[in-house]
């Protein structure tokens, strides 16, 4: 029979065993972090509402499928007859037809199915594509879907609120935080703006603007990006792509949203903030691919890494 003060200390063994493992664990945690509290708050939260918009029931992860439609009919369900085909068990077998008719979608609904359009039972709709900026949205239970334009490319994009990649999401792995990765950048301003090239992942080209390349140093190297945005825009877009795709970070490249410049023509680049493209997460995304001109030269060990099996 163990005494009380051989309880005691085992007690107190214990109790400094489980708060030398939690020390070592915050600490791994935070391994090569180089930041002030403050930033890495910055840092943190900014990744956390990423997050909460991918995995959001519009987000990313909620994308179940792809459907580039033909000229004319295109019947749709979970049947196998129907040239698109609805994933089996999550929508009846047969569920209208959408009508291609020069870029413009008009669907039907078969009687009986319960399809919405803003809450409302519809039987007959002319579909506006999200080029317009207000697509039209149909839904059925859990299910709805849209149409997409992508150049001569007329397609149905459909979504899952119940998609398993939802539930199977477990987090986005990231290069620690280090405040070094904030670098300043000139603005070389194009003038006019040029139009350069920007491919896809499903084969084409879009034309993009840009205002003007970022121009800085990375280690003893001098780097350069082309931005991206339209008049009016309050923010650069960037795609980029470094000797980390393939390896640590996604094989397409990444993102990075960035402040017009000042007056004096400088602005900031943080890689901490470089996130995936919709494409590693989800088959169903039509995502851009980095220009030539923007492939970088060197490792960028900041931001986001791969994600899942990609």
């Amino acid at each position: 029979m163990i005494s009380h003060p051989h309880i005691k200390s085992l007690l107190f063994i214990c109790q400094v065993f489980l708060y030398t493992f939690f020390l070592s664990y915050c600490a791994d945690r935070h391994i090569g972090e180089k930041a002030s509290p403050a930033y890495l708050a910055e840092i943190n939260d900014w990744h956390a509402e990423r997050v909460s918009r991918l995995t959001s029931k519009t987000g990313w992860l909620s994308l179940s499928g792809l459907f580039w439609l033909r000229e004319g009919e295109n019947t749709f369900g979970s049947h196998p007859e129907n040239r698109i085909q609805f994933p089996k068990g999550r929508a009846p077998e047969y569920i209208g037809t959408f009508f291609l008719n020069e870029g413009l979608v008009l669907a039907k609904i078969k009687k009986g199915v319960q399809v919405l359009y803003r809450d409302s039972l519809i039987s007959e709709i002319e579909m506006k594509a999200d080029i317009s900026g207000n697509p039209t949205i149909l839904s059925l239970d859990s299910l709805s879907w849209f149409i997409i334009k992508r150049g001569e490319q007329t397609g149905v994009r459909l979504r899952d609120k119940e998609n398993r990649r939802l539930s199977a999401f477990s987090g986005i792995d990231r290069f620690p935080v280090d405040s070094t990765w904030r670098v300043t950048a000139r603005f070389e301003p194009y003038d006019p703006p040029k139009v350069i090239d920007v491919p896809n992942i499903i084969g084409s080209v879009n034309q993009s603007t840009s205002p003007g390349a970022l121009v800085f140093e990375i280690g003893e190297k001098t780097c350069r990006l082309d931005a991206l945005a339209e008049p009016g825009d309050k923010k650069m877009f960037l795609i980029f792509a470094d000797q980390t795709n393939g390896i640590d970070t996604y094989g397409a490249g990444r993102f990075l949203s960035v402040d017009m410049p000042d007056k004096e023509g400088y602005t900031l680049i943080d890689f901490n903030k470089a996130y995936n493209p919709p494409c590693a997460f989800t088959p169903y995304a039509t995502c851009p691919l980095p220009p030539a001109q923007n492939i970088l030269p060197v490792e960028v060990t900041a931001g986001e890494k791969n994600y899942g099996e990609h």
